[in-house]
């Protein structure tokens, strides 16, 4: 009878070691044809959006469809763009013949173009997710050698709070993660034909044109969700806050008058960015105040809060940008969405015609299953965007001048 209880308890055990066993192989299938099934939707998403973001030949961001010549002329500026090429040499030097191939395209390919905040969207390039140690090094160095100590570290903040997301998604770091970033290199760095490199991943997108001794720092695109890490590995990190303070004082030195103009409606209940991914060719008129109606006090702190996103390239390249963006002050147009107090979910634009600039607080998305109550824009979730109008994202009016002087087979 013993013997008898015994069997039957070890049946009983291999019964449900099979079973357990089952479940278990069921379960991982499952989460093998969920993770492949995702990655097919992703596939066909972010073809969609590249199929609708280039149908048409770039042309740049106007305001009537038209782009003002002569905005950007080939010159030199004085300041080397030598330490970043070195960089480059060095970063492309470090991958495998593999990687390199898959990192390195024409300087006029379409590849520029194909940038995405968001998170589903496949990238090119080389990711920081299968580099290895020295080779992340190399390519720290290369955005060492084209950012401003500040825009380097900003950067490195967006990709740990890329990390806090994925902690705040049960550790998901399929979809978010300090690493799932890609590099791309445009052209073969020289210091005298035309090239840049491109940083794409959710909340990080540098897009850096090098001719001769000139910088294009734009399209840019920096924003966070959380901006600032209360828990996790990245505790204590903190982005866009200056941005949003500078952004904040601006409004109030307004006279009430001068804020009426500013102000285009007090309310915000939805997304306001108009110049994120495949918005090349968007035509966009003036809103708000111009810098011709204000008085000098205004105008230097709206001058100060451009300079706060140029300031993100190499500090010599970004008094350049500087020059050219006061040269253009008195049309330089600034509007708001929202309202005005320290508590306050707000937009602001800054538009003149060699610079864009948007801030935005957003619709929570990585963190919507954290909120309670109706679903409304977040101050912890901000979008900003920073673009050269008129035809020179990517240096492209740049390029194109470089190929009436030196006719290219591929320029177009």
């Amino acid at each position: 009878m013993r013997w008898f209880n015994r069997s039957l308890i070890l049946a009983a055990g291999m019964f449900l070691l099979i079973a357990a066993t089952t479940l278990g192989i069921r379960s991982y299938s499952q989460q093998q044809q969920s993770a492949a099934e995702r990655t097919e939707r992703f596939k066909r998403m972010s073809a969609d959006a590249e199929k609708k973001g280039l149908s048409g030949p770039y042309q740049g961001i106007t305001t009537d469809g038209k782009a003002i010549n002569g905005l950007f002329p080939i010159r030199s500026t004085g300041v080397s763009t030598g330490p970043v090429r070195k960089a480059a040499d060095a970063f492309l030097a470090s991958l495998s013949p593999a990687q390199r191939s898959k990192t390195m395209f024409d300087v006029n390919d379409d590849e520029w173009r194909k940038w995405m905040n968001q998170h589903f969207y496949l990238r090119q390039g080389t990711g920081f997710n299968e580099m290895s140690d020295a080779q992340r090094d190399a390519a720290f160095g290369l955005m060492r050698a084209s950012l401003s100590a500040k825009g380097l570290k900003l950067t490195r903040d967006i990709m740990h709070l890329n990390e806090t997301l994925a902690e705040l998604n049960n550790n998901d770091h399929e979809q978010y993660g300090e690493w799932l970033y890609w590099i791309t290199i445009m052209g073969k760095p020289s210091a005298t034909e035309p090239w840049g490199w491109q940083l794409d991943g959710h909340h990080a997108i540098i897009n850096y044109f090098v001719l001769g001794d000139q910088v294009v720092m734009s399209p840019t695109f920096l924003g966070s969700e959380p901006v600032i890490a209360r828990s996790g590995k990245y505790q204590g990190t903190a982005v866009l806050q200056t941005e949003l303070k500078k952004g904040l004082a601006m409004i109030n030195t307004l006279s009430d008058e001068q804020r009426k103009k500013a102000i285009l409606t007090l309310s915000k209940t939805a997304n306001n960015n108009v110049g994120e991914a495949f918005k090349d060719n968007m035509v966009l008129d003036y809103q708000g105040i111009p810098g011709s109606e204000l008085n000098a006090k205004p105008k230097e702190q709206l001058l100060d809060l451009a300079a706060e996103y140029v300031g993100n390239m190499d500090n010599g390249h970004a008094k350049v940008k500087m020059s050219e963006v006061r040269k253009h002050v008195n049309a330089t147009w600034y509007s708001w969405i929202g309202g005005i107090q320290p508590d306050s979910v707000f937009y602001y634009r800054i538009q003149s015609p060699v610079i864009l600039i948007e801030f935005d607080q957003q619709l929570p998305v990585g963190t919507r299953h954290l909120k309670k109550g109706p679903i409304v824009p977040d101050p912890e979730h901000i979008h900003t965007v920073m673009r050269t109008p008129n035809g020179n994202d990517y240096g492209k009016d740049l390029l194109r001048q470089h190929y009436l002087e030196h006719p290219h087979p591929q320029s177009h």
